[in-house]
């Protein structure tokens, strides 16, 4: 395994977008903020009181679950994004719309508890495969849904979005 540092990547290795992800992201090591912040995620999910895991906080916003499942869908596709760069740089990818995936999830007729335990094993998937990369790896690129982006600016936007996530759990789904 691998034990190179993954620096936090530079304005060009995204598209602007993404910097609300990544700004999102503390200073220090991103492998185990990656571990950390899982667990703190899992804590304040297990907390959601049963009555509110179908709450969403304004009409045509996503459930509790449905978060929870576009967050598990998220990692995956950027950790395949960060995969297939790390090993074929200048792969184009296609992206995804989360608005038409979320609802193909079906993430309403699970229960919370299967969508946490989901998320956590891929984030233990997100973490191995990370480890895995090289310092030449991590600075590799590729094109997805148009954009150049490289295999760091992936990771460190798995771990901001699940940030923003968090806070939005925090501001507007467990606030009332």
């Amino acid at each position: 395994m691998s034990t190179a540092t993954i620096a936090r990547p530079r304005a060009d290795e995204h598209i602007e977008y993404y910097g609300r992800y990544i700004d999102r992201v503390p200073e220090g090591d991103l492998i185990t903020l990656l571990r950390e912040q899982v667990i703190d995620t899992v804590a304040l999910l297990k907390g959601v009181p049963a009555d509110r895991e179908d709450y969403s906080y304004a009409p045509g916003k996503w459930t509790v679950k449905e978060v929870v499942g576009h967050m598990t869908d998220t990692e995956r596709v950027m950790g395949y994004r960060a995969l297939t760069f790390a090993r074929a740089p200048g792969t184009a990818l296609p992206g995804f719309d989360e608005n038409a995936w979320t609802p193909a999830g079906n993430f309403g007729t699970r229960t919370l508890s299967d969508l946490i335990e989901e998320f956590q094993v891929v984030r233990a998937a997100t973490v191995q495969l990370a480890r895995t990369f090289d310092a030449d790896m991590l600075v590799r690129r590729g094109v997805a849904n148009g954009n150049d982006v490289s295999v760091r600016a992936l990771l460190y936007i798995i771990a901001g979005h699940e940030r923003h996530h968090v806070a939005l759990f925090r501001e507007r789904y467990l606030a009332v």
